[in-house]
């Protein structure tokens, strides 16, 4: 009979550096989200509405002179188009809103932050895909309509004139995106059930919508917009695109309550996760 040796072998594979972890379980979330048909499909509309703005107010008016009377650039544009986008963001981040859930669920937290993967490392891995998401439905096809103008216009005129769109449309993108991710991130840290975590989240957007209104028709004050992250998301959007016009309240106050928002995230992720951190 033949004696294996079960003796120490030497590792042959291929070694990922130290704080580099983070970037593999992203992938694999990216990978496992596209290979779903409807998350396709649903990716496909978002970027849908943007061939409908370039072909509207960009291509169109070259070919039918007569549009540029009516489907005008501007920068209003731009604030309209990426307040739309709010819609299929909405989406992406429920349909992920399980990333946290699903290892409480299967016990797999103890395993993720054994070492070489630290608790940052972990919720960088968990963030990265939704923030690629959400900016690749709102800062890339932003960016992409200013580009179709100058190459379809063949000028820069446009771009010279309102300079300010490019900070303003990656701001905009970059608050939304930061928002959305620590929101359900932090939500997906207090339960194990993904759907639960997607009713949450729907809740806190669509009642705080309600609750302002009612507040608001009892008190007659607009300021009771800020409890609600979408009114306070389209005070700040209108401030980076210099859209003039009353607001519910001064754009400082949608700052603190944005930032507040993602800090109150922030630390529930970290008081959840910590707990069940391996120490070596």
């Amino acid at each position: 009979m033949p004696i294996h040796d079960q003796g120490y072998r030497r590792y042959e594979g291929h070694r990922v550096p130290v704080g580099r972890a983070w970037w593999t379980m992203a992938r694999m979330h990216l990978v496992t989200a596209f290979k779903r048909r409807w998350f396709l499909m649903l990716v496909f509309a978002g970027w849908a509405r943007f061939l409908g703005y370039a072909g509207f107010y960009v291509v169109g008016p070259v070919f039918i002179p007569q549009m540029s009377t009516f489907a005008e650039m501007n920068p209003q544009v731009f604030r309209n188009f990426l307040n739309g986008q709010g819609f299929f963001v909405f989406l992406i981040t429920i349909v992920l809103g399980g990333l946290i859930a699903d290892d409480r669920r299967a016990n797999a937290l103890q395993l993720y932050l054994s070492k070489p993967l630290t608790r940052v490392e972990y919720i960088l891995g968990k963030a990265a895909p939704l923030l690629i998401l959400i900016l690749g439905l709102t800062l890339v096809p932003g960016l992409c309509l200013i580009l179709l103008q100058i190459v379809f216009s063949g000028s820069v005129s446009f771009l010279a004139n309102n300079l300010f769109l490019l900070p303003a449309i990656t701001l905009a993108s970059l608050i939304r995106a930061l928002l959305s991710t620590a929101m359900i991130l932090a939500l997906s840290s207090l339960s194990k059930s993904r759907r639960f975590v997607a009713v949450m989240y729907a809740g806190i957007i669509f009642f705080t919508l309600a609750m302002q209104q009612v507040l608001r028709g009892i008190t007659g004050s607009r300021a009771w917009a800020a409890i609600a992250p979408s009114n306070m998301m389209d005070v700040f959007t209108d401030w980076v695109f210099r859209v003039r016009g009353p607001q519910p309240v001064p754009v400082y106050v949608a700052v603190l309550v944005i930032v507040g928002l993602i800090a109150l995230s922030a630390w529930i992720l970290e008081r959840k996760v910590r707990p069940v951190e391996v120490v070596a």
